[in-house]
């Protein structure tokens, strides 16, 4: 499988080169979550915001009450993705793969290929072809129930949401939710209000975490708060294809 398109660093408005990966890996290693400075600019927040409308950009729609989920609704985009968010899905990966290989070493797991392109192939030979990268939209007392986005047997562990929508400006309210759930200890919640452009990366389902008889697994879930007013965009990032 050859994926092409413009890496980011060849289109405007698009800035990877603000990531610190070592800081982002020590973030994610002590709290589970981490918040990136802006990697996309209003412009192109606001333009994949408006791909929403553009039917058809997507191969699925969910209704978020139709499925007791929540309150708001979730398009998946179809293949050929857009070309910015190819770009970021593949140039995102690599760093991501070397974060969750190491996690692997610790949990004494299988670890994870390179790139993306073997990453969707290995899904491809379970049955995972349907793109996951996603375009989230809330309106006024729309939230999302915790959930985990699993998706087949092949499990990439980490992903990105861009906040696309300017908080206490396009929407009030729609915090951030994660709650990681320990084992033996009281589950801890974490709550997160990226500003526009901004990433979040986070585990999809679980992530080490060293205690004093070493690493264990421990579980995490994430959601949307209530939003209050306005509406609500992101930019989900998801690595493993769906069955």
């Amino acid at each position: 499988m050859t994926i092409t398109g413009p890496a980011p660093a060849d289109v405007p408005g698009v800035d990877l080169g603000a990531l610190d990966w070592p800081a982002l890996t020590r973030r994610l290693d002590e709290d589970g979550v981490a918040v990136t400075p802006p990697i996309l600019d209003p412009q192109r927040c606001t333009a994949i915001a408006g791909m929403f409308d553009e039917h058809e950009r997507f191969r699925s729609t969910v209704r978020m009450a139709r499925h007791a989920f929540g309150e708001g609704s979730y398009r998946y985009f179809a293949d050929p993705l857009p070309p910015l968010v190819q770009a970021l899905r593949t140039t995102l990966y690599p760093p991501l793969a070397r974060i969750a290989n190491a996690w692997a070493e610790r949990l004494g797991e299988p670890g994870y290929p390179d790139t993306l392109d073997e990453l969707l192939d290995r899904c491809a030979e379970l049955g995972q072809t349907r793109p996951t990268p996603l375009v989230l939209r809330y309106g006024e007392s729309g939230y999302n129930c915790l959930h985990q986005d699993v998706y087949g047997d092949l499990v990439f562990p980490l992903q990105f949401l861009v906040m696309l929508s300017r908080p206490d400006v396009d929407f009030t309210g729609g915090e951030s939710v994660f709650v990681e759930q320990r084992p033996r200890q009281q589950s801890r919640p974490i709550v997160l209000r990226p500003e526009q452009g901004q990433a979040v990366v986070f585990p999809v389902r679980t992530r080490p975490r060293r205690g004093t008889r070493g690493d264990h697994r421990v579980q995490l879930r994430h959601g949307v708060s209530m939003v209050h007013s306005g509406n609500r965009h992101v930019l989900g990032i998801i690595f493993h294809n769906a069955r």
